[in-house]
């Protein structure tokens, strides 16, 4: 099977299929196989266990797939809490730190093992009852912990804005960069990146193109999907060929996410397309 690509000047840059978001109809632990016969050859996830420290059978579950298909896993998310209920990560709340702690071990030991060249860390909701200056002094704590630890595997810790929970406070690359800048500052830890997840960023209005301009250089990691709707490239209005070729352009040669909701028959059709005119 063709290895699907990006059209035009982006075809260089690499997909990783988020097989959290795709592949809904299937279990979890089928859906690294499903990517591999759809034609790819590395998966991301977001964390896929219900709890921050599963026991080792679920670990290993895990890791078999991932191996059975073929695939790399080249991103894993840290845990964030109880995604379906609207938490976005748990590592800026006070009770939940040290869990978090225990959570970045198991990725850690999953990344060693499978490959992951980057982690992404949820910066987690705004608390009731917690002063914000206590949640951005614990965060900053918890992510030099945690790029320290995803840097002694040789990958990068990546902090993305979302869009859609308003208790989330990083909504712009801007905001996202001054956590990246403030633990540097603070810690000395120098592996932290931003994702820029491209949906995001032009659903809460950010500027994308003066993002690409000023900030290609401090992207670790892009995703994407169109808007409105979260569906494939192709069912929204976003530019996202424009913006990809825009990164391609200034020197990104990372990978890029496919972290869309499926809603045409074919998710990837947009893609085969391109790979059989080649």
């Amino acid at each position: 099977m063709t290895r699907p690509r990006l059209p035009g000047s982006a075809a260089a840059l690499r997909l990783t299929a988020n097989c959290s978001i795709l592949f809904p109809d299937l279990p979890l632990l089928d859906r690294p196989a499903a990517a591999r016969a759809a034609g790819f050859d590395a998966v991301e996830f977001w964390w896929p266990f219900d709890l921050t420290v599963p026991d080792e059978a679920e670990v290993a579950g895990f890791t078999s797939a991932v191996l059975d298909a073929g695939v790399e896993l080249t991103g894993l998310n840290l845990p964030a809490g109880d995604m379906p209920a609207g938490e976005r990560g748990i590592l800026s709340d006070p009770s939940r730190s040290a869990e978090f702690r225990d959570g970045v071990a198991v990725a850690v030991a999953i990344g060693a093992r499978l490959g992951v060249v980057g982690f992404n860390a949820l910066y987690g909701n705004r608390l009731d009852g917690v002063e914000p200056a206590d949640q951005d002094a614990l965060a900053t704590e918890n992510l030099a912990f945690a790029g320290e630890a995803v840097a002694a595997i040789g990958a990068t810790l990546l902090i993305e804005p979302l869009s859609g929970v308003d208790r989330y406070p990083l909504r712009t690359a801007a905001q996202a960069l001054a956590v990246v800048d403030r633990v540097r500052e603070e810690h000395g830890v120098e592996s932290l990146r931003l994702l820029a997840d491209l949906y995001h960023l032009a659903t809460n209005g950010d500027d994308v193109d003066a993002v690409l301009d000023t900030s290609t250089d401090r992207v670790g990691h892009v995703q994407i999907a169109d808007a409105p709707g979260r569906g494939e490239p192709g069912t929204g209005e976003l530019p996202l060929q424009t913006w990809l070729e825009g990164l391609a352009g200034r020197g990104y040669a990372g990978l890029v996410g496919l972290e869309y909701r499926p809603v045409t028959a074919d998710p990837f059709a947009w893609l085969h397309r391109v790979a059989d005119r080649a």
